[in-house]
C-alpha cells in the first residue's frame, strides 16, 4: 500500500472512530484531523554566504518534495550584521497527500533514527491543538546524502491540527503514531 494512503487509511478506519467514542463527538467534522505541516529552516550562514542558503533550500526541497519559499529578516540587527529584508531561510507548507507522506516518514523512519531518542516532549503543544518540534540536523532524513552535506542544519516542524485543545491533540497525535514521552502516571517497560 502506498505510504500516503497508509496514514490516511489508519485515520479513517482506526483513529477517527476511537476519538469519536472517547470524546463523544456528535458530528464527524468535530473529530481532530491534520490541517497542515510547516517546515521552517533558518540559515544563519546566509548573512555572509548566499550559497549556503541555496544549498539549504535544495535540501529542504529534497526532504519535503515541494519547493520552499524564501523567508526574509523582519528587522535589522546590527550585532548580527543583519539588515531588514535579507534572505535568511526557507519554509514549506505541506497539505494533502504530501503532508501524509511526510508525516508517515517522520513518525516511522526519521524519529527512530535519532540517537538516544526516548520520545518527544509532551510540553510542545501550544494550547490550541498544534505541536511544535525541532530537529538538530537534516541528516536523519533518508533522502539526504551524508557525503554531500557541508554543514548540519536544524529545522522547526509545526504540525497543525483541527483539535480544539491539547488533550484532544495529544490523543489524536499519539493514536496516529507520534512517539511522545510517557506521561507521569505511565511506566516504561513494566507491565502492571
Amino acid at each position: 500500500m502506498p505510504t500516503e494512503l497508509r496514514l490516511k487509511e489508519k485515520y479513517k478506519t482506526q483513529v477517527a472512530p476511537q476519538l469519536k467514542e472517547k470524546f463523544g463527538y456528535k458530528n464527524v467534522h468535530q473529530i481532530p484531523k491534520f490541517d497542515k505541516v510547516v517546515i521552517n529552516m533558518s540559515v544563519t550562514d546566509a548573512i555572509s554566504n548566499s550559497k549556503a542558503l541555496d544549498v539549504a533550500l535544495q535540501e529542504l526541497q529534497t526532504i519535503s518534495g515541494q519547493k520552499p519559499v524564501i523567508t526574509k529578516a523582519k528587522k535589522s540587527i546590527a550585532a548580527f550584521k543583519l539588515r531588514e529584508g535579507m534572505n535568511i531561510g526557507g519554509k514549506v507548507t505541506l497539505r494533502g497527500e504530501r503532508m501524509y507522506v511526510f508525516l508517515d516518514k517522520l513518525f516511522n523512519i526519521v524519529l527512530p533514527r535519532i540517537r538516544d531518542f526516548r520520545g518527544l516532549s509532551r510540553k510542545s503543544f501550544d494550547g490550541r491543538g498544534n505541536y511544535n518540534m525541532g530537529l538538530r540536523e537534516q541528516l536523519v532524513f533518508p533522502e539526504i546524502n551524508f557525503d554531500k552535506v557541508d554543514k548540519a542544519r536544524g529545522m522547526d516542524i509545526v504540525i497543525v491540527t483541527t483539535a480544539k485543545n491539547d488533550e484532544e491533540a495529544t490523543a489524536f497525535l499519539e493514536s496516529m503514531g507520534l512517539p511522545l514521552q510517557k506521561g507521569p502516571g505511565e511506566r516504561v517497560g513494566i507491565a502492571s
